[in-house]
């Protein structure tokens, strides 16, 4: 920070400082710490999806090509509860570098030089729980949006194909994926809420999550756990079509390497 007058108080030198923007953290170092994050959460939450799913309708149905709704549903929130815990120190520390301001503090502030420092930080003073702060809820709230997103994208793309004879391609993608971005929106907006409020916290505000929902819809009404629902939309409606449809593009990228590198058998045991 920077040093903009001295003042003295009877042997005592008193520094007034000022907010500069050497105090905001460079842009680059929160999209760095937004991939990794991202990546952590949505590997485990692509990546774990579709093992989940095959391993339980075998068992179930003694078939892994049956869609079964229940079976998808808790694979899809299974796999993203697993993706939001491994994700969430990186979130953690992201939330409070994006809420700190050195010019117009708004609530709670965090001053941390980067993310390394961060996680250093609050290692150092609240432990390994410190960093797993407001975990509770993160694994509720990515629960309840993977419960519904690839579930409610295989389900409106075998409608479209059903009722309007789309075939595979980007505009059944893009369909798909936009219908599963409102769902997630509508689902996972609360618990966001409450998430958000969890990560922003010093001390022990609340006691929990159903502790800060409580408070959240008792002081401010139950729309309150909607508050900045359209700005969610723009954000989660994109970054679904997108994730979705490069999904799509990767795995079709994949069984073409599969076909030219693997043999049957082999792909037949894998």
């Amino acid at each position: 920070m920077k040093e903009s007058a001295v003042y003295y108080e009877g042997s005592a030198a008193l520094s007034v400082h000022h907010p500069s923007a050497a105090d905001a953290l460079p842009a680059d170092a929160l999209t760095r710490l937004q991939y990794v994050y991202q990546m952590t959460l949505n590997g485990c939450r692509l990546g774990f999806y579709e093992p989940i799913r095959q391993s339980l309708t075998t068992t179930l149905f003694h078939d892994p090509k049956v869609q079964s709704l229940g079976v998808n549903i808790f694979s899809g929130a299974t796999s993203g509860i697993l993706g939001a815990a491994a994700g969430s120190p990186f979130f953690l520390v992201k939330t409070r570098l994006q809420s700190y301001s050195p010019f117009l503090p708004v609530g709670t502030q965090h001053h941390y030089r980067n993310a390394l420092d961060g996680m250093k930080q609050i290692y150092n003073t609240e432990g390994v729980r410190g960093l797993y702060r407001g975990v509770g809820p993160a694994m509720v709230r990515t629960g309840f949006g993977s419960s519904v997103q690839l579930p409610t994208y295989f389900f409106a793309k075998r409608r479209l194909v059903r009722h309007l004879g789309m075939q595979e391609g980007p505009a059944l993608h893009l369909l798909s994926s936009a219908a599963s971005g409102v769902v997630v929106c509508c689902v996972m907006h609360p618990p966001d809420t409450v998430m958000n409020r969890m990560y922003n916290q010093t001390g022990n505000l609340y006691n929990g999550a159903f502790d800060c929902l409580f408070r959240t819809v008792r002081t401010e009404g139950v729309l309150a756990v909607y508050k900045g629902f359209f700005a969610h939309l723009a954000r989660i409606l994109p970054h679904t079509i997108l994730t979705l449809s490069l999904a799509e593009q990767t795995n079709k990228w994949m069984r073409r390497v599969e076909d030219r590198l693997l043999s049957k058998p082999l792909k037949e045991k894998l």
